[in-house]
């Protein structure tokens, strides 16, 4: 039986169920946020965009089997919707914030999606954070300026962004803190089709 080398260290890896968006989305918030020199520690790759529905942290093989089951059947009777991105704001302190996002604007259809997928993950045996679903798309992380965030960035709020697209499909990521994107599309779940 080999043995893990003492000096290697083992990566987590991650899972969750978020809404996908179409590559013209994360190309238009991409080249919105490149017009604002904001100095965060890191800005989240295009490709990583998304809006999260559930977070399950690590998973054994038969519940993660279980959720995706009971989601590709939400999702299989769930017709495809509209979601409209028309704001920005920030988790944590106001003058040096952990997360900079952009936002939607209320939207029931997203709202119930997310609770009968956040419903169905608990039933699978998951221990899932229960804050209030706040839907945004992370653009960045961990504010690294000598200013407050709030004197650097008084030009956002007067140009927010504004782009509609089609919700189409749910997807399972997984992560991987080592690569760059680092959410990996495992599964992905097609909203019904209306043809």
């Amino acid at each position: 039986m080999r043995r893990k080398s003492a000096g290697v260290k083992q990566l987590r890896t991650h899972y969750f169920f978020a809404l996908r968006l179409p590559k013209e989305t994360k190309e238009y918030l991409h080249t919105w946020q490149k017009q604002f020199t904001l100095p965060f520690k890191r800005l989240v790759h295009p490709d990583d965009y998304h809006i999260t529905f559930a977070f399950l942290g690590e998973a054994e093989k038969e519940p993660l089997q279980q959720a995706v089951e009971a989601v590709s059947r939400i999702v299989e009777q769930t017709p495809p919707f509209f979601v409209e991105i028309d704001s920005v704001g920030t988790f944590g302190r106001k003058q040096s914030p952990r997360i900079f996002w952009a936002g939607t604007k209320h939207n029931h259809r997203l709202f119930d999606i997310q609770k009968q997928i956040f419903q169905a993950v608990m039933e699978a045996g998951f221990q899932l954070d229960s804050k209030p679903f706040r839907p945004h798309i992370t653009l960045a992380k961990k504010w690294n300026g000598d200013q407050s965030f709030a004197n650097a960035a008084g030009s956002l709020n007067a140009k927010p962004p504004f782009h509609v697209f089609k919700a189409d499909s749910v997807v399972l990521y997984q992560t991987h803190l080592d690569r760059l994107p680092m959410y990996e599309e495992k599964v992905r779940f097609r909203f019904k089709n209306e043809e």
